[in-house]
């Protein structure tokens, strides 16, 4: 932590709560993070929220190209600065969200999927999530951290009150594992709750096949809009489904869901099913 203090105090850098600044400051949890990322010497690594550089030094000595994505224009000018003599790290003043992953990712990249590593920030854990989940055919890994109650409700089983659209979503499309559980004593300003990393290991194809996967995760929504609702009636309400109700019942019936479950109930299997029922005509 004494090496965080000491740089932010030479840069006059006070964390910015508008941007939901926590520094990661440990080393021994920075380098815990870069040993899990199993980062290879020809890898395209990119970092999410750059900071002063911490991570980003850690990773480039072991990285072929570190792509360092940093939002707050004062840590950039930082970044710049201390950053200087890794030929290897590129430094982007950006959003995130805003980012083109295909065109960060640009010739450098080559054929070879990327790793994604970051301390992000947590009241953005789920549209980066989304965002990535868009171009999982671009990512090898993804290291992350979050929130300990995001995490646990990423990994939740079915059945549960945390169980819910990204802990679907993501099973279909990633392998997840915890990996490192963080106090809030490694980070500067310490937040209020614990933080857990988690590795996904993005699946070459989704866990379950479908004949129509593109809708997949807009009927996860749907079943998911009114938690207290039955998955019936959830879907009833889908305005994008176009089906009757009578139909609807019909291809329920015909996957052998029952149409009085919930949501949390279902597991990812089912829903690949479910996705399958509501979009093809190939339902029994």
């Amino acid at each position: 932590m004494r090496r965080l203090r000491d740089i932010l105090r030479e840069e006059g850098i006070q964390p910015r709560k508008s941007l939901g600044q926590c520094f990661l400051g440990d080393e021994g949890v920075i380098r815990g993070i870069v040993q899990k990322a199993r980062i290879g010497a020809g890898e395209t690594v990119i970092e999410i929220g750059a900071g002063v550089g911490l991570m980003t030094e850690a990773i480039a000595r072991q990285a072929g190209r570190v792509v360092a994505v940093e939002i707050d224009p004062a840590l950039v000018r930082v970044l710049e600065r201390r950053l200087g003599a890794f030929r290897n790290v590129e430094i982007v003043a950006a959003d995130i969200l805003r980012c083109d992953l295909p065109s960060l990712i640009g010739t450098g990249g080559g054929s070879e999927k990327v790793k994604i590593v970051g301390n992000i920030p947590y009241h953005l854990s789920s549209p980066i999530l989304f965002m990535m989940l868009a171009q999982k055919r671009l990512i090898a890994e993804m290291i992350l951290m979050f929130q300990k109650e995001v995490a646990d409700r990423l990994l939740a089983p079915p059945g549960t009150k945390a169980y819910g659209i990204l802990s679907v979503v993501m099973d279909m499309y990633a392998e997840m594992q915890p990996e490192i559980e963080v106090p809030p004593e490694c980070f500067f300003p310490p937040p209020r709750i614990r933080s857990t990393v988690l590795t996904f290991r993005m699946r070459s194809r989704p866990k379950c096949p479908m004949r129509r996967e593109t809708s997949f995760l807009p009927v996860v929504k749907a079943a998911f809009a009114h938690r207290r609702k039955t998955l019936f009636n959830n879907l009833r309400q889908t305005g994008w489904l176009d089906l009757s109700e009578e139909d609807l019942h019909n291809r329920l019936a015909a996957s052998g869901i029952d149409p009085r479950r919930r949501a949390e109930t279902l597991t990812p299997e089912e829903y690949a099913l479910l996705t399958d029922v509501l979009t093809t005509n190939k339902y029994s």
